[in-house]
């Protein structure tokens, strides 16, 4: 079957890494699907697969993406044929910017007609946050979280679901834009980063009993240092990482930075660190993406959580959408749909 996608042929300049071209699509395998999609998701991984940042990624050219929006088209031998025709929004391992896009049955969730702007969120960044706050280490009552990149497509669902759970939320954001949005989302306390140290903005009596860190690096050493008894640091990307000019140099100072994790000193100070990369869950174990779907794409439903839609591009326009995403002004989630 003949389609076409968006390859990223080239690392750096957004302006110049994309190429638009034909593809053929391989014979299914038993329990996938063919999606034809309308639309897919960006997601922060993109972004540094772009600059050379991400080690998953597949070789390039390649095509990237982790999320569409799209109708069933076909099934796998033995497949359920019931699927067939259904709109769905679905996880995919890479390729997810092609028209057409091959997952397993297990990645995917019937949508109806339900934007794909808001439910692209609900994907893997929705999952992400769920995992977190519910599934992996669940926030209890009471407890006081920092989330990081606060206005972001994980956070702002990550700073809803925690206050679901009856924590108080304190949202790191970047500009008074921002500030409004996760005010008007339920945190209790919000930083702007640009005009204060954030730890200075939360260096009260109190220690935190959590910190969502999508950015690592400088900021690594400082979360770890404010957490109390119990307190747990879920560390999900390396944001600051992407901000490094000069290849492996960047890369050893970034590491520089977080430091050197000591076991027994965790252990002593009743710290935890808890790595998260939905890429190696949905690898080994895919029904605890297929449930933290389930669950929030329940929530949404019920309107207990709102989506917060940033930007949607035109695919003609993949690489300005790489821009805003990586420009640190975007907001919620963004988008891309086919022509």
């Amino acid at each position: 079957m003949k389609s076409e996608a968006i390859f990223l042929v080239k690392k750096g300049d957004a302006k110049h890494a994309f190429l638009r071209k034909e593809i053929t699509l391989p014979a299914l395998k038993k329990g996938e699907v063919i999606i034809k999609s309308e639309a897919f998701g960006l997601n922060y991984a993109d972004v540094m697969a772009r600059n050379g940042l991400y080690r998953e990624a597949p070789p390039m050219p390649c095509v990237i993406g982790y999320e569409v929006v799209g109708e069933v088209v076909s099934v796998g031998l033995g497949g359920n044929s019931d699927l067939i025709g259904k709109r769905v929004l679905a996880f995919c391992r890479f390729g997810g910017y092609s028209r057409h896009v091959i997952t397993k049955e297990i990645a995917l969730v019937p949508i109806d007609d339900l934007p794909s702007s808001e439910v692209l969120a609900l994907s893997t960044q929705g999952v992400t946050a769920y995992y977190m706050t519910d599934y992996l280490a669940p926030i209890q009552r009471g407890e006081r979280v920092l989330i990081h990149a606060a206005a972001g497509g994980v956070g702002t669902l990550l700073i809803q679901l925690a206050k679901r759970r009856g924590a108080k939320v304190i949202a790191k954001v970047g500009s008074t834009e921002k500030e409004t949005i996760v005010r008007n989302l339920g945190a209790d306390q919000v930083i702007n980063y640009k005009t204060q140290d954030y730890i200075e903005g939360i260096n009260d009596s109190k220690k935190l009993d959590a910190s969502f860190n999508p950015v690592g690096g400088s900021t690594f050493k400082k979360d770890c240092r404010n957490l109390g008894p119990g307190g747990k640091l879920y560390l999900f990307g390396g944001a600051e990482l992407s901000r490094g000019r000069f290849g492996i140099l960047s890369s050893m100072n970034f590491l520089r930075k977080m430091g050197v994790i000591i076991p027994a000193a965790l252990m002593m100070s009743s710290k935890s660190i808890l790595g998260v990369n939905m890429l190696k869950i949905a690898d080994e174990k895919p029904t605890i993406m297929q449930v933290c779907l389930t669950q929030l794409m329940e929530l949404y439903l019920q309107k207990k959580i709102q989506v917060i839609v940033g930007k949607v591009y035109n695919v003609k326009d993949i690489s300005s959408a790489h821009k805003y995403l990586e420009s640190g002004a975007s907001i919620g989630k963004i988008s891309v749909v086919w022509d």
